[in-house]
């Protein structure tokens, strides 16, 4: 039986700066990515984790292509990064925003870039919500929404010209807590209408595990993929799903890899005098 191909390739990215770095990290640049490879089936929901500073944004700028990688290759649904349709969602929602344009025309922005006329716009937007069972205030403006409803609305924005994946870089880090838990439900229902290919980006190995089909770890800079774990956890999903042995046991393993390369870091940051 012929082996299904991946949705989302990526392989063998690799990144290098050459701007001159601390003296006492020596000479050469900055190697920021080592040869990251993985891949995604059509629909999953993939979280990356890893420490601070290891390159994850960097790895989803130029999955967006916003910055050029030295070598490797990313396919995505048989397209290059230049033929897809990215939907990218940053971490702060408050200056994503056009803080000028109310709701509705913050949602309308992708379909006027898309060359939607201007009479269809409204229609397009008008279904969208509707496929999703939500609504939006349209006549507000961002500032008048709280930080979970403008997150919302970024990420409704992204969605709505159908991107062929989706990238949410830690969207939920700036939210209290009780949003956060929220936003986890609202972002796996949205997720589940659309069917969206989508890459996450966390800190919070909990939330990591709880979103995603499969777990992405990346080491310390220059960051390699460490693992990819598969979480096997049943969906639909709630937070139920928390208290099961088989999420311990996938939070466990994520947390030991997590730690295996923090703690070398702090290591290395001794030995270089820092």
């Amino acid at each position: 039986m012929a082996q299904e191909r991946p949705y989302l390739y990526v392989r063998g990215v690799s990144k290098h700066y050459d701007t001159a770095p601390d003296p006492r990290l020596g000479s050469g640049g900055l190697r920021v990515l080592d040869n990251i490879s993985f891949t995604a089936k059509q629909g999953e929901f993939v979280t990356i984790v890893g420490p601070n500073g290891c390159g994850k944004s960097t790895f989803f700028r130029m999955l967006s292509d916003l910055e050029d990688m030295d070598y490797g290759k990313i396919l995505i649904g048989g397209k290059t990064i230049e033929e897809a349709k990215i939907g990218y969602v940053f971490q702060n929602y408050r200056e994503s925003l056009y803080p000028w344009r109310t709701c509705l025309g913050n949602l309308m922005v992708p379909l006027e870039l898309d060359g939607v006329p201007r009479r269809e716009r409204k229609k397009k937007v008008d279904e969208f919500l509707w496929r999703l069972d939500m609504s939006v205030r349209e006549d507000a403006y961002p500032y008048e929404l709280s930080g979970g409803q403008q997150q919302m609305l970024g990420i409704l924005r992204a969605l709505i010209y159908e991107p062929d994946i989706l990238l949410l870089d830690e969207p939920f880090s700036s939210l209290d807590f009780q949003t956060t838990l929220y936003m986890h439900d609202k972002i796996m229902e949205v997720w589940e209408k659309t069917g969206v290919t989508t890459l996450f980006i966390s800190h919070n190995i909990h939330e990591a595990v709880y979103l995603a089909d499969k777990v992405v770890v990346f080491s310390k800079r220059p960051a390699r993929v460490v693992e990819v774990i598969e979480t096997k956890l049943p969906r639909p999903r709630d937070y139920k799903v928390t208290e099961s042995d088989q999420f311990f046991e996938v939070r466990n393993r994520v947390m030991e890899l997590f730690r295996d390369e923090i703690m070398d870091s702090f290591l290395f940051m001794e030995l270089s005098g820092f």
